[in-house]
């Protein structure tokens, strides 16, 4: 066993809601396993899941034993928590398809390869409820949790209170169950004494634990961590774009360390605790060091840098930085040779774009024809002449002299862009077809 003392560790870093009596002793006493529940209805996780994730990450590092269950029979349904809507339902080829892109991406967060007794798993609650019989299911499980008990869980009452013109489907009502049996199953089957969640976990959670008590007169045990919100009270995790995913091909990279590196000094000071595995004592010394100096920003540098190489990788991590240097590094450039298509685009994410064929570079047309005829980067030649003679005309950021340079394939990046620049903030990219 670790030294870390699970509980505590979570209690500091902000990440207990709830906790069930009992559970910090059980965990004391011996190795235990723990489980969070994922929705597979993407082929990738998002953000607001690494706190689930987290819990899980801290909990390996305490010497404990991960289960992620993939929700792949409640996927099919949809979880009323929080939700003033059904969700969308999911075929089992996707379903499993999604699973394998899921496991990947925990992999870089849990050790489930390894030899250590505690290390993680994965399973799918699809795989033992696919075979169980609806009759079965309400003679085994249903006749142990009563209507009234469902009725009075926050979830089912707001899902109601919510949708008073349409009300709640069956299907949707039984999703505690289907939770509470999956619990069951792990103690039967794993030994699992612990299930972890969203503080809007809380009523399914509990269903699990009592369906323990009453069917096999065992313990279980719950912990929830609070919703995570940003600063000014809105959800945490979104952007104007939608969730900030930790696929690459959906989020690159650079996006997501930006992410990070501009949140408020607060939300930083919040979720370097929740999303990173730093020590109480390094976060202390960067705390002191925003209170001292808050425009180098150190938590948000620490915290995009620790959670990027994370869910991504150091080289992605560096790459990110040095595309953070290209609106203002001398080393520019250099830079822009450097980086990759994803990242480059998502650079220059919203600026001017034009296309023009190959030919028209490929020939050698001089950039002043380029800029005027081909791509409307200048109203006028002389214009773009003026501007040029004041040394405010650049090409992927390097000060043009003469206007009459002729283009040439020399000049693209990534073998298809040309980044043209008309005074000091006003971008253009030029793609070549």
């Amino acid at each position: 066993m670790s030294k870390i003392n699970f509980v505590e560790e979570l209690k500091w870093r902000g990440m207990i809601n709830n906790i069930m009596p009992g559970t910090e002793e059980q965990l004391n006493k011996e190795m235990t396993s723990g489980y969070v529940g994922i929705d597979p209805t993407a082929d990738s996780l998002h953000i607001g899941h690494l706190v689930g994730i987290m819990m899980l990450k801290h909990l390996q590092r305490a010497g404990h034993r991960p289960i992620a269950l993939i929700g792949g029979a409640t996927g099919m349904i949809g979880d009323p928590s929080m939700k003033s809507q059904e969700r969308v339902l999911i075929d089992e080829d996707t379903l499993r398809h999604n699973q394998e892109c899921i496991r990947k991406q925990l992999a870089k967060f849990l050790d489930f390869d390894s030899d250590a007794p505690n290390h993680a798993i994965l399973v799918n609650n699809y795989d033992w409820m696919k075979g169980y019989g609806f009759l079965n299911f309400i003679r085994d499980i249903g006749k142990h949790i009563t209507v009234n008990y469902m009725m009075a869980k926050d979830s089912v009452k707001k899902r109601l209170a919510a949708n008073a013109d349409h009300g709640m489907s069956f299907t949707e009502f039984s999703y505690q169950l289907l939770q509470g049996y999956d619990y069951l199953h792990l103690y039967e089957t794993e030994g699992c004494r612990l299930q972890m969640g969203g503080s809007d976990q809380w009523g399914n959670i509990t269903t699990g634990t009592e369906l323990i008590r009453r069917i096999n007169g065992g313990e279980a045990f719950a912990i929830t961590c609070p919703l995570i919100t940003k600063a000014d009270g809105t959800k945490f995790g979104k952007t104007e774009g939608g969730n900030v995913w930790l696929d690459p091909k959906r989020t690159s990279p650079y996006k997501f360390y930006q992410f990070w590196l501009n949140v408020s000094d607060e939300d930083a000071a919040k979720y370097i605790k929740i999303f990173t595995d730093l020590t109480q004592e390094e976060i202390a010394a960067l705390e002191a060091e925003q209170a001292q100096d808050p425009g180098q920003r150190p938590l948000q540098k620490r915290l995009a840098r620790e959670v990027t190489i994370m869910a991504h990788s150091l080289e992605d991590y560096e790459m990110a930085v040095e595309a953070s240097k290209i609106l203002f590094s001398n080393q520019a450039k250099d830079i822009l040779h450097k980086i990759d298509e994803q990242t480059l685009l998502a650079v220059f994410e919203g600026v001017p774009q034009f296309e023009v064929s190959r030919e028209v570079i490929e020939q050698g047309t001089p950039l002043i024809s380029l800029l005027t005829d081909h791509a409307a980067v200048f109203p006028s030649k002389g214009e773009m002449r003026k501007l040029t003679q004041g040394g405010g005309v650049s090409i992927n950021k390097e000060k043009l002299a003469d206007p009459n340079t002729a283009a040439s394939t020399d000049m693209l990046l990534n073998g298809k862009y040309i980044l043209a620049q008309r005074g000091k903030k006003n971008y253009y990219l030029i793609i070549v077809k």
